[in-house]
């Protein structure tokens, strides 16, 4: 239990501090580009933590036909860890701060 709170924690204050150092380079708000890193970030995740996709059968269809030795397919298996779970947090966090910054509740910089 400590191990998954311990990743999931880690993974916000990465994500974090990667909105942080976007959003002071491009010189806006911390909020406005929350949502876009997080979908990068959870987009990230799910492709390098999720096996026997498109990419993988690819990769072993390449090598089939180069040596000539057939491997076993894997089937598409989606791992959703802590790490994940936290990144859609910050999504949702994300998506909850955008929509209010275009329905102008939060009011924009002047």
């Amino acid at each position: 239990m400590k191990k998954t709170v311990f990743i999931a924690v880690l993974t916000l204050i990465i994500e974090s501090i990667f909105t942080f150092l976007v959003s002071w380079k491009l010189s806006i708000r911390f909020i406005e580009i929350m949502f876009f890193t997080g979908l990068f970030c959870s987009v990230c995740l799910a492709w390098f933590t999720s096996n026997g996709s498109t990419i993988s059968r690819f990769i072993d269809a390449q090598n089939s036909a180069r040596t000539g030795i057939v491997q076993g397919r894997e089937e598409f298996r989606f791992r959703n860890g802590p790490a994940f779970k936290a990144s859609l947090l910050y999504l949702f966090v994300g998506l909850i701060f955008f929509i209010l910054l275009i329905t102008d509740v939060i009011a924009p910089v002047k």
